[in-house]
């Protein structure tokens, strides 16, 4: 194979290899007769720069530290090559969006990592130098030049949570008794100490990221609440299944895409649920999955269908096994499907989907995405007179916020006045908390009485869904 294909990670400006290497299946759960380590050394060797790892996917960040130290991308080892390691881009993650919290409270999320600091809540940091430790360390410490590439706050479901991580931010004073986990990991990236949470002002990560699997508006909710674009990457749910739910493809990913972030695709294979287990998370041994594929569904058919989403630039994917017949190696076949030079027409991914659904498994995602709710209406309609009698003129100012696409992208809203279209607006991904809005001018004599307004989303396949109606005079 010809040196793997890659792409810019978005604003990260970093070329990653458009297949990396997820942190779970068998580095997480490891099978009698398989070695964890060995897959990373291979993925190392076949020229993946981009890997992926939790701490909350038990031994995984382990055993990329005890292959890091054999491959030489450990400060701590006597083989350390700061060359390679450079050319490595790994991710880790944390559940965690506090980085201090009065004691005994804890910010709730559905995940806990077991972690905990002097006073017993776990915090982000926490969990940030704990992945130092293990992937670059000996387990107690990490040496000096340790760092990760990416530190990703994992499956954002809600606005409160975004709320939580963004808590200090603007204001990230040490005396604040609530420090949300964005303001922290900016000091650790920057060698800052803003927050009081980095003392020793070390630079322990690159790039900040984000991820999620259920729903797209809190994640697209983080985007547009990140107007210093300290949020660098995506990490999110990327497969055929999409637009059977609330789709990431024309919401999270058109948003994320178009605030130039690295878009990173995870469930390219709905966690093996296309395959032979159940639509449930994976969390044992016999959940992992051996096979290259499936006779109904071809992961080489996966793999082209979801790095032709607009905006994506790499998929991980879990490998539970890899062998020296490329034709058997998850590894070596996943990394072959990824070398696409062009992406799949709409038709051509049209027929993948419909091959999914064919094989009964249009559902898979059921448990890890949002349940479909189609085109919503613009949301937060409202009105205001601007009215400038000086100059002859009157008008009333109709702003919204974006409505959520369903399986069809969003073409552009109408807005209605007394139920007659007066004016199309085009859609674009909202990435700031700038409002879409229309000024309906009046000139001359300025008319008497108030107006209706609606506004309408329309898709490009047609549907549409109007906003309730507001009313103005101007």
């Amino acid at each position: 194979m010809a040196f793997p294909i890659r792409r810019r990670l978005g604003r990260t400006e970093r070329m990653v290899t458009t297949l990396g290497l997820g942190g779970q299946a068998s580095l997480q759960w490891t099978g009698e007769g398989i070695d964890a380590i060995a897959i990373i050394e291979k993925a190392h060797r076949l020229g993946i720069n981009y890997m992926d790892s939790s701490n909350v996917y038990g031994p995984s960040q382990q055993n990329f530290g005890q292959a890091f130290r054999r491959l030489g991308l450990s400060p701590a080892a006597a083989n350390y090559d700061p060359r390679a390691r450079a050319e490595l881009f790994m991710a880790t993650k944390t559940h965690v969006r506090t980085a201090r919290c009065p004691e005994g409270k804890r910010f709730r999320t559905n995940w806990s990592d077991g972690m905990t600091d002097g006073s017993g809540v776990a915090t982000c940091v926490d969990d940030l130098r704990r992945s130092l430790r293990l992937m670059f360390g000996d387990g107690q410490g990490y040496p000096e030049g340790a760092y990760v590439d990416s530190i990703q706050f994992h499956n954002l479901n809600t606005l409160d949570e975004v709320d939580m991580l963004f808590e200090g931010f603007d204001d990230p004073s040490p005396e604040r008794p609530w420090m949300g986990a964005l303001a922290a990991m900016l000091d650790l990236r920057e060698g800052t100490n803003r927050t009081g949470c980095n003392p020793k002002k070390e630079k322990l990560v690159r790039h900040i990221g984000m991820s999620g699997h259920w729903n797209s508006p809190a994640l697209m909710y983080a985007i547009q609440r990140d107007y210093h674009r300290v949020i660098d990457t995506l990490l999110v749910t990327v497969n055929a299944s999409d637009g059977k739910h609330l789709a990431h493809r024309h919401n999270a990913i058109a948003a994320a895409a178009a605030a130039d972030m690295g878009i990173v695709g995870m469930k390219v294979f709905a966690d093996a649920a296309y395959y032979h287990k159940a639509p449930v998370f994976s969390n044992a041994v016999e959940h992992v999955y051996y096979q290259v594929g499936s006779p109904a569904l071809p992961s080489r058919e996966l793999i082209h269908h979801a790095l032709s989403m607009a905006g994506v630039c790499t998929l991980i994917t879990g490998i539970g096994h890899v062998d020296d017949d490329p034709s058997q190696c998850q590894l070596s076949a996943n990394l072959e499907a990824a070398q696409l030079a062009a992406p799949l027409s709409e038709a051509q991914m049209a027929a993948v989907e419909a091959r999914v659904t064919a094989a009964g498994k249009e559902r898979a995602n059921v448990y890890f995405q949002r349940p479909a709710i189609g085109l919503t209406p613009p949301r937060h309609v409202g009105v205001e007179a601007d009215s400038s009698p000086a100059l002859g003129r009157a008008a009333v100012r109709v702003s919204w916020d974006c409505a959520y696409a369903g399986a069809a992208a969003i073409d552009h809203y109408a807005v209605l006045r007394d139920n007659q279209e007066i004016a199309r607006v085009p859609h674009r991904p909202q990435i700031g908390m700038a409002r879409f809005h229309y000024d309906d001018v009046f000139k001359g004599n300025a008319p008497t009485g108030a107006h209706t307004y609606i506004v309408r989303a329309v898709d490009k396949a047609g549907h549409t869904a109007d906003s309730p109606s507001v009313s103005a005079a101007p």
